[in-house]
């Protein structure tokens, strides 16, 4: 246990050390392009069926208009606490916290999904591994790399983003080489095999594609990450906003294009949207199982390569909130301990790494709606903080402003409202996932009122 009056009472600060290419790197694998070909876009065909062309095009749109929000937000409040902070200073604490409550889960729920889609993807490689334990393992050997010295991990996601890359041109490569079918009717008849028959396809609904969308925002989040990164920085500031847009640019390339090319190969496609593992089955029909196999054994990499970076990012988020004391005093000060040689915030690293372990053992499903559905509440108070700080004059002094505004936020709210209805729509996964965010945000609200506020006004540090 540490010792509360050891502690200093200003808590230590992040050394500034990485430039723009360490960033992206970090901020790219965190989105993991492969990881979420393999692992969370099957979950989006399964969903809608065709119809995840659709979810993936809406998805884009809120999320390239987010980034132009992310980046001029992260412009003028580049601090480890990411969008809370930013929300924070426009529109007040009480909602900041609430978008610190939702993030809570959203950050911590991540890496147990990636790390449960392991199994599968190794089924290739090695089969029959268990889901669960495999899934512990990584998450407790990603956590224990995370702790060390965020540029020693820069240098290891870059590495291992180039396997990433290469195992997904594999699947662009092989789907567009011999194509079955026309890329319109994607657009025109989307549909959804009728899996429990085994027979026929039936027209996708509004909901399907709705609910498909919030796991296409989820497969494409990550982006806005590199604001958890800007305190370790060079010139923050002035930078960050580029290597948001950049990270979101090679998200859409490596997410949306094996999609298409997906759909497109000639392998049947009632086959393509029920299967558990189509990008697999692809490479192995299409390819050979010695391709399969090095692809597989790169799409674990990546995987854990996404692992390793979102705790990292996770990590500084929480090293945020305890320095903006958020939780108890014990906490806070445990959140905020830096390691004397990794200048690491390596106590939240490890609180990260045993929450995400114990998501672990819930349905992989569950994980997905949760997620997605969080993205959307996160989504929706940075766009408000966007025209917030513009009116208030607040974000005056971000050296990045955003084109066309304010048409990004009026964009992203009329989208996320959408996904909203369409999500409540479907009451078996849609509408649970929104209910489960409202609890988020409903105990938020509790703890500002019943904690912070008894401690007197609550504040936010840039």
């Amino acid at each position: 246990m540490l010792d509360e009056q050891m502690l200093p009472d200003k808590p230590p600060a992040l050394a500034r050390s990485l430039g723009v290419a360490g960033v992206l790197f970090l901020t790219l694998s965190a989105t993991t392009p492969a990881s979420s070909v393999f692992v969370i876009i099957p979950g989006m065909l399964q969903e809608a069926g065709t119809g995840a062309i659709w979810a993936m095009i809406l998805a884009s749109l809120i999320c390239v208009t987010t980034a132009f929000i992310y980046a001029e937000l992260s412009s003028a409040w580049p601090v480890a606490g990411g969008e809370y902070v930013a929300v924070a200073q426009t529109l007040g604490p009480m909602a900041g916290f609430i978008m610190l409550g939702v993030n809570v889960f959203n950050n911590v729920l991540f890496p147990p999904v990636a790390a449960l889609g392991i199994a599968s993807v190794m089924a290739t490689v090695a089969p029959g591994l268990p889901a669960v334990p495999v899934a512990v393992a990584v998450m407790i050997g990603s956590t224990l790399v995370a702790i060390l010295n965020i540029r020693v991990n820069a240098v290891i996601t870059g590495l291992f983003l180039l396997v990433e890359l290469a195992a997904v041109a594999v699947v662009m490569v092989l789907g567009f080489a011999d194509h079955a079918r026309p890329a319109l009717e994607f657009l025109t008849d989307p549909v959804v095999a009728v899996a429990e028959t085994g027979q026929g396809f039936v027209p996708a609904s509004a909901a399907s594609i709705g609910v498909a969308t919030t796991i296409a925002i989820f497969a494409l989040n990550g982006y806005g990450m590199a604001v958890y990164f800007g305190e370790e920085m060079h010139e923050a500031p002035r930078r960050i906003a580029g290597t948001i847009l950049a990270a979101l640019g090679l998200a859409l390339l490596f997410e949306g294009v094996p999609l298409l090319a997906l759909l497109l190969a000639r392998i049947d496609l009632a086959t393509l949207l029920t299967v558990d593992d189509p990008f697999g089955l692809l490479v192995r029909q299409r390819g050979s199982a010695g391709l399969s196999a090095l692809v597989s054994v790169g799409i674990v990499l990546a995987i854990v390569n996404a692992i390793i970076a979102c705790v990292l990012a996770c990590a500084r988020f929480f090293y945020s909130t305890g320095r903006d004391r958020a939780w108890i005093p014990r906490i806070d000060d445990w959140l905020v301990a830096i390691h004397p040689r990794f200048d690491s915030p390596w106590i939240g690293t490890l609180i990260v790494g045993g929450m995400g372990t114990l998501a672990c053992f819930l349905p992989l499903s569950m994980l997905l709606v949760l997620n997605g559905t969080g993205l959307v509440a996160i989504y929706g108070g940075i766009a408000l903080a966007a025209i917030a700080g513009r009116r208030s004059g607040a974000s005056a002094h971000a050296p990045y402003r955003m084109p066309l505004y304010p048409l990004a936020p009026v964009v992203t709210l009329l989208a996320l409202a959408y996904v909203v209805w369409t999500s409540w729509l479907d009451a078996g996964e849609g509408r649970p996932g929104l209910i489960a965010t409202a609890a988020q945000i409903a105990g938020s609200v509790l703890w500002y009122k019943l904690v912070l506020c008894r401690r007197g006004q609550w504040k936010v540090q840039t």
